[in-house]
């Protein structure tokens, strides 16, 4: 008889930051008994080579913050290597002997940028269950090519070494089975790693649920797509998600296939993404934003009744850890400057408007948590793991800052992720999120006009854009899923995400540059009777 299966929390904070968001230490390959914890730091030369294999959220470059300027392209895609089972037949990997074996071509590392071939768009579709979006569990091919520092070296060990996604024994297995190979041949676990060995590992991936909220358009023409992102979605790729990412709705829903990244919001903010279309204009406005020449608008829900007036921050932000994507006001920071001012009342919060006049990672938040009025459910900056007063005026309770690193791991883990269905988790006090009025989620309609608030005059009827459109399921079907007998998540079952994991109140709201200005309506948490809008 067949065990049953455990029941686990659903792993939803990570991926937001350089590495890891603080607030998304979820520790998965401590709740499967996995191995260590911790990647390699992602200021390592190889850091790039050690992200691209498994779906490890402590070693893959991933999204960047709100306040990052980042490379015009999205990130990089690696060909896929093997022709594994179709989406929709519900075998595993063991099934398809007929596996192709593409050409080994270091070219072809590099193959069509920025976008993704529609092989890649048809690995897996959607459903809709809960007021969330999900993935069905699919099979994916991480490839790389051999590492100076590998040569020579057994290819187990190396593994073991390098890539902390699971542990010794999956990787020994994944060498029987085949699954792991070297030029897309099989090879003992003793093998020594040969110069331009091009590795190849299929993994099963299961993606992590965001919000079934629809992506709404704002503004499109030939030239840029303006989109407000819900909370919970990945601009792109990163960690363990990737096709609930916006890049890949967008793409697979929309048709916006090849969108050039212009700048990022973090997993949990929502708000206005703008995409290029073309290279020239995606330049141009990255262009204007790294050069300050774009005026950022934000609105958040903080603590507490905030201060009359307007309030400038100049406290200079450094970073903590890059591996975990933590910062905090520090002398040997860089410069920043953001001002807030109140704009109205939610019960005992405040609905403050933000306008940060440099672009640090996680500016608004830290400054915010620096005045003691921490964003209300901020998973990360408003927690009592920064010391009594939660940072405010930069105290964190006098530990250093490795310290406070390891609390952040420790705490995150013992509070969100390892707790079994029904069992009581370990508490360390965290804020919750105040009840919001949520409403029907409905996915995009393709007949629904997008609104348009825009300086610019093209009208959205020139791109021709919104054809294929794929409506997810509206319920989870088992014909169109796959399983690996060998897979350790597809033993697991996970609690779905509840709202506090989906949300953080920080909203991109207007973005205003050269020739062009974008706006998204409020959001619900901001939306009171008590607006200002001649602050607006």
């Amino acid at each position: 008889m067949q065990s049953p299966k455990s029941l686990r929390n659903v792993q939803t904070q990570h991926g937001d930051s350089f590495s890891v968001d603080a607030e998304n230490i979820f520790l998965h390959r401590s709740m499967l008994s996995t191995s260590s914890i911790l990647g390699v730091d992602i200021n390592g030369q190889d850091q790039a080579s050690k992200s691209v294999w498994f779906p490890d959220d402590t070693t893959e470059l991933t999204e960047s913050t709100e306040n990052i300027d980042p490379p015009i392209l999205i990130s990089e895609e690696k060909p896929e290597v093997a022709k594994l089972p179709e989406k929709r037949k519900a075998n595993s990997l063991e099934d398809d002997p007929n596996a192709k074996k593409p050409k080994l071509d270091a070219n072809g590392q590099k193959t069509k940028r920025p976008g993704f071939s529609d092989e890649r768009y048809d690995e897996t579709s959607y459903y809709f269950e809960n007021g969330l979006r999900k993935v069905y569990p699919y099979f994916f091919t991480f490839t790389t090519f051999a590492k100076g520092r590998w040569v020579d070296e057994k290819i187990l060990d190396v593994f073991v070494r390098e890539f902390r996604a699971a542990p010794p024994e999956v990787y020994e297995r994944s060498l029987e089975d085949g699954k792991l190979t070297v030029n897309y041949e099989k090879v003992p676990k003793d093998y020594k790693i040969k110069h331009n060995d091009l590795l190849a590992n299929v993994v099963h991936r299961h993606e992590v649920p965001v919000t079934s909220q629809p992506i709404k358009v704002v503004y499109m023409d030939k030239d840029i797509v303006v989109v407000n992102k819900p909370a919970s979605i990945p601009v792109h790729p990163c960690g363990r998600y990737r096709h609930n990412t916006v890049v890949f709705i967008l793409a697979k829903e929309h048709n916006l296939k090849n969108l050039r990244t212009i700048h990022r919001l973090d997993r949990l903010t929502s708000g206005l993404l703008l995409f290029g279309r073309t290279a020239e204009r995606a330049r141009e406005l990255e262009l204007q934003i790294r050069t300050r020449q774009v005026q950022k608008e934000y609105v958040c829900r903080v603590e507490g009744r905030f201060p009359d007036g307007i309030v400038e921050c100049n406290e200079k932000i450094d970073v903590v850890s890059y591996k975990i994507g933590v910062c905090k006001v520090s002398p040997k920071g860089k410069d920043c400057k953001t001002t807030f001012q109140r704009i109205g009342e939610v019960d005992n919060d405040s609905i403050v408007l933000c306008k940060p006049l440099t672009g640090r990672m996680h500016q608004i938040r830290v400054h915010l948590q620096f005045l003691g009025y921490p964003i209300s459910n901020d998973p990360l900056y408003n927690h009592e793991v920064f010391g009594p007063l939660k940072g405010q005026g930069g105290d964190i309770g006098g530990i250093s800052e490795e310290q406070l690193i390891n609390n952040l791991i420790t705490i995150h883990n013992a509070e969100n992720w390892l707790g079994l269905e029904g069992e009581q988790v370990p508490t360390t006090e965290i804020k919750e999120a105040p009840s919001i009025s949520s409403k029907d989620e409905e996915p995009i309609d393709i007949k629904d006009k997008p609104v348009i608030s825009a300086t610019r005059s093209e009208s959205v009827n020139e791109a021709a854009t919104q054809t294929c459109y794929e409506e997810p399921d509206r319920c989870f079907d088992l014909k169109k899923t796959t399983s690996d007998p060998n897979c350790s998540e597809c033993k697991v079952n996970y609690r779905d995400p509840g709202t506090k994991d989906l949300i953080m109140y920080l909203h991109a709201w207007k973005y205003k540059g050269v020739g062009w200005e974008y706006q998204t309506e409020l959001p619900d948490w901001a939306c009171t009777s008590t607006i200002d809008y001649d602050l607006l």
